[in-house]
């Protein structure tokens, strides 16, 4: 099952738990900063393909603002 995981990058704080729970290692900070000055998460856009859509990262998000969809 293949997902698509979107970040909510100007809520992001950079806090890196959800890059620790990725199984497939695929969610890294981005190089710029958000209008709050951290690095949000993301996924590049050649990683989304191996996302696996099990939301391990939003379930351990502490702000709730990624969305994982799975076709």
């Amino acid at each position: 099952m293949a997902g698509k995981v979107t970040f909510q990058r100007d809520r992001c704080k950079g806090c890196e738990l959800c890059a620790m729970v990725c199984p497939k290692k695929i969610i890294v900070m981005d190089d710029t900063s958000n209008r709050k000055g951290y690095h949000p998460a993301t996924v590049r856009p050649e990683d989304m393909e191996k996302c696996i859509g099990c939301a391990s990262c939003a379930k351990m998000c502490p702000d709730s603002i990624i969305t994982v969809e799975r076709d």
